[in-house]
């Protein structure tokens, strides 16, 4: 991306035609330097209500307000605009996020307190996810084992589903944009008395999009989904409430390759949740909890003459009841006890068994408010496993008021993830490239089967290497942070953060084949950490115009790379006909596809006379590379990396006779692409918006 004097000057016009219509509102509203105080509530963070200004964690909210004035449509867009999140595309085409510098599989995502699966890869593909129906994003960073176990070893996402409001209202949503691209939304809710009932329903289709013209194949395939989703909420009394959801999602997508085949992928996910809450007396409050969840995808690939070439299929289900306790001892102290199972099972035809894991745990937090300026939470939570060692995930956080305009805050936390049954029983070899990929469990019989089949050259690691257990990866991370009210309208929040990261789980060769590929398995390898500084600046000088904008700096390395290049062990070369040299220590860049810098601005503005909203969001990502180009085994400054980039989005929305909305938009106003290393980015999309309520 280029910002040349054109792009330049076009930014400045926007900021100087914002600037004068804000002016012009101040004159029109009277009112004008009247903050809207609205009191931001997260339940994420702690499981209980709690005001997002006085929490001792480093966590934010996306608003529904913020949703509908940027025209997102599906919930990778607009986390892309949030202060060190990104999006990552996996090679299954989905898109994961990437938080704090940790990978997509470490941060756990939820929708109204319970979890998604199916996960290609480690990654939860955040296309599948709607915002049509979202009341608010709560963002958590940090580990948060000790109240939601597993997978939340880098954060939390939790994504809150609208709640309605008395009588019937209802809204049908429409956006139809580049690349043939439809998102209609219809939801319906109902409320009185004791009731209160809601139903949404979403499409969502595409014709995808190519980036290598060149090539034969989409970087995305058409594809069409559905979603459904139903929400009732019914008091029995006033002390008993009774809440029961479902949601359903289904997709199927074109699935082509190389060498003239074709087929198609069908996705299939359903969950149901039924909590029932009772109040007793003042102090005690109890929830009963029962999710079950499953996830189904199934492909296939045909050659040219219509003869089935291969196929797969992914069969998880996920069931868990869980028992929660709230008990106010004080005014100004709540603890929250609970106990739970967790049971999940996977039929996948790459698999050599049918595999269960079977986890109860046990977790209690104690939040303490005390001499009016301090608040402290500590927690833990126990998980014991049927397949890996038991993990105890403590947490401690502390948020103390020095005045009313600044407070410090900090958090330590243990986090862990256990491993997949993808990197246990994994026995995957690919059809057309004749590589294999074993999982720890798996790899020992079938690299005897591939022995006793003449498959094998050479075996690299021993069978007797597979003996132990595959240890859950953990986390110890790190966050201390400022408050700092400048005014009432302007706000700055700095979070300095630390996650050390030990038994890494990644992929190593084992053996080499008789037809030159290669077969990997899965170790506990790697000692690794991200580090660095995160800042939030808002300023909002009256209800019509808000700015805000965000950066993060970030280390991400591995520690026993930082060995080698300090022992002088790593060297390098400029071209391969060239003689190697010894590499420093500051030659070493870190991980793969982190970015040393990124940072984001966003400009909400309203023409209150008009019925007109608009805004600006830009995000920036700087240089990063995927693969090492130099061959020497590490990331390094000669290394060859992917350009940083900026993507720029606009939005405008008009109201009409107060139920009506029109909007337009352009994203990615640049029409930034990097085929080979931003596929998830296709381009410039215009698109034009309809909403109506009733």
């Amino acid at each position: 991306m280029s910002l040349n004097k054109n792009n330049i000057l076009f930014y400045f016009s926007v900021l100087l035609v914002l600037k004068g219509y804000t002016q012009e509102d101040q004159f029109l509203i009277k009112d004008s330097t009247q903050i809207e105080t609205i009191s931001e509530i997260i339940v994420t963070a702690t499981r209980t209500k709690r005001q997002l200004s006085s929490l001792p964690l480093p966590a934010q909210i996306i608003s529904k307000k913020e949703l509908e004035n940027s025209n997102s449509i599906r919930l990778s867009d607009i986390l892309n605009e949030q202060t060190g999140l990104i999006t990552i595309p996996d090679f299954g085409g989905g898109e994961g996020i990437q938080l704090q510098g940790m990978d997509a599989q470490y941060s756990l995502i939820l929708v109204d307190g319970v979890p998604l699966i199916g996960r290609s890869a480690g990654t939860l593909d955040l296309n599948r996810i709607t915002v049509g129906n979202i009341k608010q994003i709560e963002i958590v960073k940090g580990a948060s084992s000790g109240l939601y176990g597993s997978e939340a070893l880098g954060g939390v996402i939790n994504i809150i589903t609208e709640t309605p409001k008395y009588g019937l209202t209802g809204s049908l949503d429409n956006r139809y944009g580049s690349f043939n691209t439809s998102d209609l939304s219809t939801g319906i809710n109902f409320r009185k008395s004791k009731l209160s009932i809601s139903g949404f329903f979403n499409r969502y289709s595409s014709d995808g999009y190519k980036l290598f013209e060149e090539s034969e194949l989409n970087t995305v395939e058409p594809f069409h989904n559905y979603t459904f989703q139903t929400k009732l909420n019914y008091e029995l009394n006033e002390s008993t409430t009774l809440f029961l959801s479902g949601r359903y999602f289904t997709q199927d997508q074109d699935y082509n390759a190389e060498g003239g085949l074709t087929g198609a992928s069908e996705t299939n996910e359903w969950n149901t949740h039924l909590r029932s809450s009772h109040t007793f007396g003042e102090k005690w409050k109890s929830y009963f909890e029962f999710y079950a969840t499953g996830y189904t995808a199934e492909e296939f690939l045909n050659n040219s003459d219509g003869l089935l070439f291969q196929e797969a299929n992914y069969d998880q289900l996920l069931i868990r009841p869980e028992i929660r306790v709230l008990f106010n001892p004080l005014k100004n102290s709540e603890i929250t006890g609970g106990i739970g199972y967790t049971h999940e099972s996977l039929d996948r035809n790459d698999f050599s068994t049918k595999p269960e894991f079977n986890s109860p745990y046990i977790f209690a937090q104690y939040d303490l408010t005390a001499f009016e300026n301090l608040n402290i939470i500590l927690g833990a939570r126990f998980d014991m496993h049927n397949q890996y060692e038991s993990q105890f995930s403590p947490k401690l956080a502390a948020r103390f008021k020095l005045n009313n305009k600044i407070a410090v805050k900090g958090s330590v936390g243990y986090g862990f993830k256990a491993p997949d049954f993808r990197q246990l029983y994994f026995n995957f070899t690919n059809g057309t490239v004749g590589y294999t990929v074993l999982g720890y469990n798996a790899a020992p019989e079938a690299l005897t089967q591939l022995k006793d089949q003449g498959e094998i050259a050479n075996l690299i690691v021993p069978l007797s290497e597979f003996l132990g257990d595959l240890s859950p990866e953990s986390s110890v991370s790190i966050n201390l942070g400022i408050d700092y009210d400048i005014f009432s309208s302007l706000s700055v929040h700095l979070n300095i953060f630390r996650n050390n990261i030990d038994n890494l789980i990644d992929t190593r060769i084992v053996a080499n084949k008789t037809n030159g590929q290669n077969v990997f398995s899965y170790f506990n390898v790697n000692r690794v950490f991200t580090q660095g500084a995160e800042m939030n600046i808002s300023w909002q000088p009256h209800n019509h115009l808000k700015i805000s904008g965000g950066y993060q700096l970030l280390y991400a390395k591995d520690k026993d790379v930082i060995t080698i290049f300090e022992n002088g062990e790593a060297f390098a070369r400029e071209d391969p006909s060239s003689t190697s040299f010894q590499l420093e220590n500051e030659n070493y860049f870190g991980l793969y596809n982190r970015s040393r810098h990124m940072a984001n601005v966003k400009i909400f503005h309203k023409f209150s006379r008009w019925g007109i909203d608009n805004s600006l969001r830009a995000t920036y990502r700087s240089r990063y590379a995927l693969s090492d180009s130099n061959g020497n085994g590490f990331l390094d400054t000669y290394d060859t990396f992917a350009k940083g980039y900026v993507v720029i989005d606009v939005a405008l929305n008009k109201t009409i006779y107060k139920n009506y909305r029109l909007g337009v938009g352009v994203d990615n106003m640049l029409g930034f692409t990097d085929p080979q290393n931003s596929s998830n980015i296709p381009g410039r999309i215009y698109y034009g918006k309809l909403n109506i309520q009733f």
